[in-house]
């Protein structure tokens, strides 16, 4: 593949100079960008960004690119982005600010951490930085540095998602395949192989299982969705899970029209058809799996055409799907966000992992692959714990109540409760929200009235962004600028090369590289630790080594290789081999040394040790009264291609591709409220409304909407009570916070119960005046469902 692409016009240096321009390889990982680490070339003259293309020398995306990169000339040069550090200077919500130097930036957050320590000490019996709370965004890079802010700068132990509730992103599939085998497993598309198809060891995958997403459009964590229509080209079949009929669905053997929520049950019944018809791979499961047994008589329980039932599928096509999948050797499932934003996340995620293993599946060529972070260089959003005693970790927020988040299976406090915390100041009151990178009440927050009501308790905020965004026009008293990612100096580990970011382009005014923030940040808080480092170089050196992990080179080194790809990553059946364990035996990284179907961990915490269905917290048979009333299922977060969550609102292309938020219904939702082609729609439930464009999607499950996520409209008024029309589109607003099955991990996003109608002269108003004037719509009072 390599061997094909011109050298002399491509080259494999890691700069070159080419008619005028300096010419740079790195990779993007950063806004505006997504959850992949692309190779790119940049193409700079007199310090500006000129123009960008793929690097086929990159075999992670063989030189192919989406709008997000092939667009950023626009966003790094936009003149709405931030320029200078900010100061409020007058009310919150008002959006004045006066320009300040970073020093005087940096004079604030000491003054304001001083305040704090104090308040939290004298006040409410605790030490003093713990009143500090960290919020990330999505997994990129940006979420170590404000992790390392928080705990190795501010010594304070709790980090928490930008209220995404029952953290239903990732988490509960990592925490499912952590729990049953010790380490992450992702599709085998040759992802980690630099010669990538031409791969002696990789094998295509007769059958790829898409279940719970739209590749094409989300390009999820470590897998771009382009590799499925190579793997399509070169004979791949496919099983598509979803309630929409996608591109993909569209190509597809058999697709499976599931129910918003119930993945766990069709899994079920997909293992009752494996099991019953000795389907699966005897000598794996003989040799290498704990509670097969238990697993046998739970599928008992889920037969087809009770499964059939409860999905609202056909009985014959779950057979068919199930024999297809395990027949396929090798067969690999590709899944999504739509299996964590339910109540049944990490049940889901453990019933489709026990597909992977039991039919032979896992770490194996053209299966699911178990990973780690290449060279293990990466804690992520675990960066600075090592900085936090066990007395602050006891004290953060809410992890009490969830045995998972206590036992350090994730870094983060549970968002929920974080919430509830904002909310009435115990176990202490929130006294500063650190937001780096992430804008909330557009984008993650559920239920986002109420986040926008609690968070108006919480006296400092400080926003690490781009842009002004609604969250930094309603909270920020601080707004810090920093740089995008050709202008970074940084490092990606996830999955698969090591890579650099290498500043190529210089910096937008004085915007700040992220890393730039943590270094100059932590040498006047932390000097102990930061003042051992004279550059940003140094500290992202001692970043990729992390404690005698293999690497033995500097960050400039990186910088010159590229890439770098680990071979731990690319070998299969890492168990067998002893890769797993640090006692260098056979196995995997849990308990029992065995792939774990029957989690002994769940039985001591007292949770269902095998996976079960638990119907949607809002749905036909668990609510019918409310079904009544709201007779539509209602998914939140669906995906645009090009726009990425609340990005790229304020440039041109992208908005002339995406103008505005346009949200899919049924055509018999459509025939029913009178509904045509690019009408105004409202969407409606017991905690909110907003409204979208009607799109009438073809083989949309007749009665499910899917609301786009992540609107605002940044050529709108910033001040309240309009915040740049926030409210007004915002899917979120009819979502939940403290709704989340037993675990704490996974929330109803993607099912919950709604009506929609047009909007008319008669009946349009704007929620976000609703929002900001009268703290919410009101009316809806639920407690905290737990399953």
């Amino acid at each position: 593949m390599i061997n094909e692409i011109n050298q002399d016009l491509y080259k494999t240096d890691w700069r070159w100079y080419e008619d005028g321009y300096e010419v740079t390889r790195t990779s993007v990982w950063t806004g505006p960008g997504c959850h992949n680490g692309c190779g790119v070339l940049t193409y700079v003259k007199d310090g500006k960004l000129e123009k960008i293309e793929g690097d086929p020398n990159f075999g992670y995306n063989q030189g192919r690119l989406c709008l997000r990169c092939l667009n950023m000339v626009e966003n790094i040069y936009n003149n709405d982005r931030l320029k200078w550090p900010l100061l409020r200077d007058g009310e919150k919500g008002e959006n004045k600010w006066k320009r300040i130097t970073w020093s005087e930036a940096f004079d604030w957050l000491e003054e304001t951490y001083k305040k704090i320590c104090k308040t939290i000490h004298d006040d409410y019996n605790g030490i003093g930085p713990e009143g500090i709370v960290a919020l990330s965004g999505t997994g990129r890079n940006a979420m170590w540095h404000g992790a390392m802010c928080l705990r190795a700068v501010f010594g304070s132990p709790n980090m928490s998602f930008g209220f995404l509730s029952a953290d239903s992103c990732y988490q509960p599939r990592m925490t499912a395949n952590l729990l049953k085998e010790g380490d992450c497993w992702i599709l085998d598309a040759s992802q980690l192989h630099p010669d990538r198809y031409d791969n002696a060891d990789w094998v295509k995958p007769e059958v790829v299982v898409v279940w719970g997403n739209e590749p094409l459009a989300s390009n999820g964590d470590g897998f771009v969705g382009h590799w499925l229509v190579d793997l399509m080209r070169m004979g791949t079949k496919f099983i598509v899970i979803d309630p929409a009929l996608t591109w993909l669905a569209s190509k597809a053997d058999i697709w499976l029209q599931v129910r918003p929520g119930t993945d766990c049950a069709l899994a079920l019944g997909m293992l009752n058809v494996i099991i019953n018809e000795d389907l699966y791979d005897h000598d794996f499961v003989e040799n290498w799996c704990y509670g097969f047994d238990e697993l046998t008589a739970r599928v008992q329980e889920y037969p087809t055409d009770k499964v059939a039932e409860i999905c609202w599928l056909e009985e014959q096509d779950i057979i068919d799907a199930a024999r297809m999948y395990a027949k396929a050797k090798p067969a690999g499932i590709q899944w999504g966000l739509a299996i964590d934003m339910q109540i049944s996340a990490m049940e889901a995620s453990a019933a489709i992992s026990d597909m992977v293993a039991i039919t032979g599946n896992l770490d194996s060529p053209g299966g699911n692959v178990l990973v780690r972070y290449a060279y293990n260089s990466s804690k992520k959003y675990g960066c600075g714990l090592e900085f936090i005693s066990q007395e602050m970790l006891d004290r953060r927020i809410g992890t009490a109540q969830s045995p998972i988040h206590k036992a350090g299976y994730t870094p983060f406090i549970p968002p929920d409760l974080l919430l509830e915390a904002m909310e009435t100041g115990v176990p202490y009151p929130v006294q500063m929200l650190w937001v780096h990178g992430t804008n909330p009440i557009a984008n993650m927050a559920g239920d986002a009235p109420r986040v926008y009501r609690a968070w108006k308790n919480v006296p400092y905020t400080v926003v690490v962004d781009y842009y002004l965004t609604p969250t930094a026009v309603a909270f920020a008293d601080l707004v810090l600028p920093v740089a995008m990612s050709v202008e970074r100096d940084s490092f990606r580990s996830w999955w698969q090369p090591l890579r650099t970011l290498t500043a190529a382009a210089d910096r937008y005014y004085e915007c700040m590289m992220d890393e730039e923030l943590v270094f100059y940040l932590g040498k006047r808080f932390n000097p102990d630790f930061f003042n051992q480092f004279e550059t940003v170089r140094d500290f992202l050196t001692w970043m990729i080594q992390d404690d005698g992990n293999g690497v033995d080179y500097t960050f400039e080194d990186l910088t010159h290789k590229v890439y770098d790809w680990w071979d731990f990553n690319e070998t299969y059946k890492k168990y067998e081999k002893g890769l797993l364990r640090e006692d260098g035996q056979p196995g995997f990284v849990t308990a029992t040394g065995m792939y774990e179907i029957y989690s002994p961990l769940f039985d001591v915490w007292g949770f269902d040790p095998l996976p079960h269905h638990m119907e949607p917290y809002e749905s036909p048979y668990r609510t019918p009264e409310l079904y009544k009333e709201y007779p539509y299922i209602y998914t939140s977060g669906h995906r645009h291609i090009g726009l990425f969550h609340s990005e790229h609102r304020q440039l041109p292309t992208m908005r002339e591709v995406h103008p505005t938020a346009i949200a899919d219904i049924s055509p018999e939702i459509a025939e029913e409220q009178g509904i045509k082609e690019g009408d105004w729609v409202w969407f409606e439930n017991k905690r909110g409304k907003c409204k979208q464009q009607a799109h009438i999607a073809p083989g949309l499950m007749p009665n499910l909407v899917r609301a786009r996520h992540g609107w605002w409209f940044p050529e709108q008024e910033a001040a309240e009570p309009n915040l740049y029309g926030v409210f007004d589109c915002n899917g979120n607003n009819l979502t939940t916070m403290g709704v989340y099955g037993p675990t704490h991990y996974g929330a109803p996003y993607k099912c919950t119960l709604c009506k929609c109608y047009k909007v008319t002269p008669e009946n349009d108003c704007s929620p976000s005046e609703i929002v900001t004037r009268e703290g919410g719509f009101g009316g809806y009072d639920y407690t905290r469902f737990e399953g």
